[in-house]
């Protein structure tokens, strides 16, 4: 089966990281990079997401033209940041990958239809 990790940054997670030393957060992105390395098997796909503040939000009514705003669909305290696609047995076993993402305080998972 295969689920979806949505990685959600906080603005409190956003701060420690920004509030690191350049040793300590090379040391907080090897972790990330270990994690995608000890599940590579059931990852299919993955990517970092640009920051929030890049988007593009277009607003589609019914009989009405579109309507497109620069930024996120919502301002918030929280941002995904990334996602990676997973392929799996069942929840459980989503639930474990994710349990053990080391960086942002949120992941998300939505099984893909």
């Amino acid at each position: 089966m295969k689920y979806v990790l949505m990685f959600v940054e906080t603005e409190e997670f956003a701060e420690e990281l920004e509030a690191m030393g350049d040793l300590e957060r090379e040391d907080a992105y090897a972790a990330v990079g270990r994690w995608f390395a000890e599940h590579a098997g059931k990852i299919t796909h993955h990517t970092y997401l640009a920051p929030a503040h890049t988007a593009t939000t277009m607003r589609l009514r019914r009989g009405e033209e579109p309507v497109v705003t620069d930024g996120p669909f919502v301002e918030g305290k929280e941002v995904v940041t990334g996602f990676a696609e997973i392929e799996v047995a069942d929840l459980d076993e989503a639930l474990k990958t994710a349990r053990s993402w080391p960086a942002c305080p949120i992941v998300e998972i939505r099984p893909v239809s």
